[in-house]
């Protein structure tokens, strides 16, 4: 793994990037609804030709447009992260049919996708779903399934035209009893509710009330679902930790800006050591999420075999580095950083999500652990330990 420095023409469409997110996505953004699905938002981000990256680009790229979106535009990338989310596992692991069917209507932002993993009882603990998918023989004769149960916290739900659903196919097996369907919204017996989060993005429950689905659907193999999963959360929990950083960074520059410029004390606030101090700590937390963040990314694309510890390492570190961020960035604004509206007071409500979902950081720690114990280093081995 080489050290990271980006060349210039990766920096440069960086800095594109977070110029398109204040000029031409932010006002979209701000005309949306509060909860719901942005579709005027997602056709722009099709006609500025991002949405197809998602199925083009590797995990650095990918990581590269969260973080430079996340910058200038919180909704603008949370936009495009859920539709890659939604639609990777038909990209990877879906038929010929399935991806001409979905992938380009993705790409332009005509159809929106999610991806339904979690449930009232089984967030962290993935393999310990409980929507049933029970055998089903219906009068065509064609051999299916019958989907009954719960999904929560599901991003783009209810709006989403199509869902990545996982469901158990065979009762007790843990994740090996696990599979993978792609679920059009209109299909009879799919009903769902928003959500009222603490950041308002589209986020819902899903009803399964004997959903039909057939081995048309499947993605992937039957009860090979969680491998369909696991593989969707490698990619993109790297770039959790670039929308993280992405955050940590418009943090930290408003807070150089405000610091520079404040009056306290007959100088400038940043004359304070005790604020300086703080200010290059959060430069210091900020700057090492980022490298791990892109050595975690460019393990995936070189398919490295320590990919879950990385990437799972990676989230971990910059998710909580940026929670650290912008925390220390309201204390140093004050009061301002409280009111409604203020950059700050939008990113204290963004930032803590994503220390949740596609694994907490408890979990995170568990993955870190495990990969630990299942191949020790070279270090360990000749120390006999």
């Amino acid at each position: 793994m080489t050290a990271f420095s980006l060349e210039p023409a990766r920096l440069a469409w960086c800095a594109e990037l977070r110029a398109l997110a204040a000029e031409r996505l932010r006002p979209l953004a701000e005309k949306g609804e509060p909860g719901r699905v942005n579709r005027a938002l997602l056709t722009e981000l099709g006609a500025l030709g991002l949405l197809p990256r998602l199925f083009t680009s590797g995990a650095l790229d990918l990581c590269l447009m969260r973080e430079s979106l996340a910058h200038a535009c919180t909704e603008a990338e949370t936009a495009l992260a859920l539709q890659g989310l939604g639609a990777h596992p038909v990209h990877a692991h879906g038929t010929e049919a399935q991806r001409a069917r979905w992938l380009p209507r993705v790409s332009d932002g005509s159809a929106v996708a999610a991806f339904a993993l979690s449930e009232p009882d089984a967030g962290s603990d993935a393999a310990a779903l409980r929507l049933a998918a029970r055998p089903d023989t219906p009068s065509d004769g064609r051999a299916g399934w019958r989907l009954t149960g719960e999904k929560c916290w599901i991003s783009n739900a209810p709006g989403a035209d199509f869902y990545t659903v996982f469901a158990r196919t065979t009762p007790g097996a843990g994740a090996r009893g696990v599979t993978a369907f792609l679920v059009p919204a209109d299909r009879p017996g799919l009903t769902g509710a928003p959500l009222d989060m603490l950041s308002p993005h589209p986020i819902g429950a899903l009803d399964f009330d004997a959903v039909p689905v057939t081995a048309d659907d499947v993605l992937g193999e039957p009860d090979r679902g969680f491998r369909v999963a696991m593989d969707t959360l490698n990619l993109f929990r790297p770039s959790v930790g670039a929308f993280a950083v992405g955050m940590a960074q418009a943090a930290l520059d408003a807070t150089l800006a405000h610091t520079a410029a404040r009056d306290a004390f007959g100088g400038k606030l940043c004359d304070l050591q005790t604020v300086a101090h703080q200010v290059a700590e959060m430069a210091l937390r900020t700057e090492a999420a980022r490298l791990m963040v892109y050595a975690a990314a460019t393990a995936y694309d070189e398919g490295a075999p320590d990919v879950p510890r990385r990437a799972a390492m990676a989230k971990l570190l910059a998710t909580e580095s940026a929670q650290y961020v912008v925390d220390k960035a309201v204390q140093l604004h004050g009061a301002r950083a409280l009111r409604r509206g203020h950059l700050l007071e939008h990113l204290y409500r963004e930032v803590r999500a994503p220390r949740v979902y596609e694994g907490a950081s408890e979990v995170q720690r568990g993955i870190i652990a495990k990969e630990l114990y299942r191949t020790p280093d070279s270090t360990t081995k000749e120390a006999g330990t």
